[in-house]
């Protein structure tokens, strides 16, 4: 076990310490990069029920943390963002308004 001032150190302790002199000798790409390889072999290893399981935990954390005017909030953000249009698909504002409407809806039921 790693020590400090002749005492053992815990892990946690440990990992900050390592943690912090990691930060100090390396840049925003290195985290970028490791970020990158990370999300490589998560998909990799990982079906597309793995990632509906996680959105669906997600969007459940996220409606048990914010109330009916945050979904408005994001939803009228969202409705009136400029569409690019022409290719048929809904943008990202057009859903985030989208559902945000559907969840304020829900709430109310």
């Amino acid at each position: 076990m790693a020590q400090r001032d002749n005492r053992p150190m815990s892990r946690e302790e440990a990992g900050r310490m390592g943690g912090e002199a990691t930060a100090k000798s390396h840049d925003k790409e290195f985290y970028q990069e490791i970020g990158r390889k990370g999300g490589e072999a998560t998909s990799d290893s990982h079906d597309r029920e793995f990632y509906q399981d996680i959105g669906r935990k997600g969007g459940e954390a996220t409606s048990d943390s914010h109330d009916r005017e945050f979904y408005q909030e994001i939803g009228s953000k969202g409705g009136s963002a400029p569409h690019d249009g022409g290719d048929g698909k809904m943008s990202r504002e057009e859903a985030g308004r989208k559902g945000g409407e559907a969840r304020s809806r829900q709430r109310n039921d």
